[in-house]
């Protein structure tokens, strides 16, 4: 029987709930029946923490209401609001899509830094990168110029600033894998990882690839 996954926007923008959807049907390397939910209240796109605060209430509340119903969630947004709380609360596995990036980034060792548009959020990033263990291989932040919600309407100008803040992680400060810090980054992550030598992580990506994962884990046990 085909494993229902869903993935939630902690935003309320439509738009990127599709954008997203599309980024993780990309990485799917089996069949699995997507489906979506978006946040009711909040931003367009959360660029705060104030907007982060407020996305972790969104996605409780559609993690509960949907528990029965699916067989794993994932949360897309990069500072996984509401996570620790939903995972406390559900039987099914729950993946934050910032989480399962850095994890991945640092696979094996490696050094890596994170590519973002919004300066909002530079602060929550290192802590979460601090609360996983990962400190001592983490490069830091690149953030482009520019205003997210711009450049968030205008992706080819997004891809361009994202890929030369990506340039900046490797040959300023020796990353050795780039991840993209955005859910609504994700198609620009997905340009990016095709064009350019270094490993960039695509979050989405990133995070069906760790459903995947914890869906096996289950099986197996």
């Amino acid at each position: 029987m085909t494993q229902t996954v869903l993935l939630i926007n902690p935003n309320t923008s439509l738009q990127t709930t599709a954008l997203m959807l599309r980024s993780a049907r990309l990485a799917l390397a089996q069949p699995l029946e997507l489906v979506t939910a978006t946040a009711a209240r909040g931003a367009s796109m959360i660029v705060s923490e104030a907007d982060l605060a407020l996305s972790a209430q969104e996605v409780l509340a559609i993690g509960l209401a949907q528990a029965t119903q699916v067989d794993a969630m994932l949360i897309s947004a990069f500072g996984n609001p509401g996570l620790d709380a939903l995972r406390g609360q559900v039987r099914v596995p729950v993946v934050g899509i910032g989480e399962a990036a850095m994890l991945e980034a640092a696979s094996g060792g490696r050094r890596f830094g994170i590519a973002t548009t919004t300066p909002g959020l530079e602060l929550s990033i290192a802590q979460a990168v601090a609360r996983l263990g990962l400190s001592a291989q983490f490069t830091g932040v690149r953030i482009p110029p520019g205003d997210p919600l711009v450049l968030a309407a205008n992706p080819d100008l997004q891809a361009e600033r994202l890929a030369d803040a990506v340039r900046a992680c490797v040959d300023e400060d020796g990353a050795a894998a780039v991840v993209i810090g955005g859910g609504p980054l994700a198609e620009s992550a997905d340009r990016l990882a095709r064009q350019l030598a270094v490993p960039v992580i695509s979050p989405v990506a990133a995070g069906m690839r760790r459903v995947l994962r914890e869906l096996q884990r289950l099986q197996l046990s």
